[in-house]
């Protein structure tokens, strides 16, 4: 699921690339522009290797601002055999970052939310390999399909609002405009999108994707480090939830789950997240769970706290809302001191209905 895991995939795609594109070395590829394309068949093999060395020098860098201020440029003269060198090393380079950043980097990127970690960066690199592999390969009439588990890799981490389709390749081929789909319009704009974080003063919540979802939810880690009792079973079953929604192609990543992570010691401690993208009146319901050991400390409230100033400072969110069983004292006390108040009229029978209005956090 981590470094090694988004390493491998990264240099997988890049071997499978160059060894297509190989077979054509020599054609003139300054002559050749794929269709719907402003790029030469060269640009775009240089583009693949300029967007690789970007994320690696930002992840390892650290970068949080901005892009790392610098360009790569080819000596003159080099040839077809020399520009797929360069994609090797630069696809060895961003695999060598993916593999030894810590598990809590992250760094700039601007889609969607100005950062993304290191299984983000392996994704977008495995993507501008493949897609724009395809775009070389259809310019010069080179058949080109990678493995189905690379696309399945970049949309299962960075496509997590595309409903999964007949085969994970020609889906992310309609996800970013370049093939159709039976009974889906044709999409003429896309972005791929790297989960959302929240700070907070101790801790972070960091978006779940389908990917770490899955795993969740069989039983697995998700890409944590939990504390030894974690996750806690509403966790998990709140990452089924997420699971189902991918599937069903009406999960909104934004209003997902989010794990909770100490910022002290980088531990996973518990989960809180929407069970669902707000209704009709703007109302969205949250839930949460923390393992037992993580309990009595304040990070519940924390973390309530800032994703309910998140969702209530969006034009889409007007109320929150949670429901809580009479006897349990713990998630009411949480609750209030986040600032809802019990309803009056039951939301469920046998549940309490807590509800934040908007401007009332």
């Amino acid at each position: 699921m981590g470094g090694d895991w988004g390493a491998q995939r990264l240099t997988e795609a890049v071997a499978d690339a160059v060894a297509v594109l190989r077979t054509a070395v020599d054609r003139d590829w300054t002559a050749v522009q794929p269709a719907g394309m402003e790029w030469t068949v060269h640009e775009t093999a240089f583009h693949i290797s300029g967007c690789l060395i970007s994320y690696a020098a930002n992840l390892a860098g650290g970068a949080q601002d901005d892009y790392v201020p610098f360009d790569i440029t080819l000596d003159e003269g080099t040839d077809n055999m020399g520009l797929l060198h360069v994609l090797e090393t630069s696809g060895a380079l961003l695999a060598a970052a993916v593999r030894t950043a810590p598990r809590e980097a992250r760094a700039f990127h601007p889609q969607p939310f100005r950062s993304a970690n290191r299984v983000g960066f392996a994704a977008m690199g495995v993507a501008e390999v493949l897609l724009h592999t395809y775009d070389i390969a259809e310019g010069l009439g080179l058949a080109y399909e990678p493995p189905a588990h690379l696309p399945e890799y970049v949309l299962t981490r960075i496509f997590p609002d595309v409903q999964p389709g007949p085969d994970p390749w020609h889906t992310l081929l309609w996800a970013t405009g370049r093939g159709d789909l039976p009974g889906r319009a044709p999409r003429t704009g896309w972005r791929w999108s790297n989960n959302l974080v929240l700070p907070t003063e101790r801790l972070t919540l960091q978006g779940v994707t389908p990917a770490s979802a899955a795993e969740l939810a069989a039983g697995g880690d998700g890409d944590f480090e939990w504390v030894e009792d974690g996750p806690f079973e509403g966790t998990r079953e709140a990452a089924g939830m997420t699971l189902k929604a991918y599937e069903a192609g009406v999960h909104r990543p934004e209003f997902g789950l989010f794990v909770l992570v100490r910022r002290e010691d980088g531990r996973a401690i518990g989960g809180m997240g929407f069970h669902g993208a707000p209704d009709e009146d703007g109302r969205a319901e949250v839930g949460y769970d923390l393992a037992e050991s993580a309990r009595g400390q304040g990070y519940a409230t924390e973390a309530l706290r800032a994703l309910s100033d998140w969702a209530l400072a969006r034009d889409d969110v007007r109320s929150l809302c949670a429901t809580i069983e009479p006897d349990n004292a713990a998630s009411q006390r949480v609750i209030a001191r986040a600032g809802f108040a019990r309803a009056t009229v039951e939301e469920e029978p046998g549940l309490w209905l807590y509800v934040l209005p908007g401007g009332a956090g």
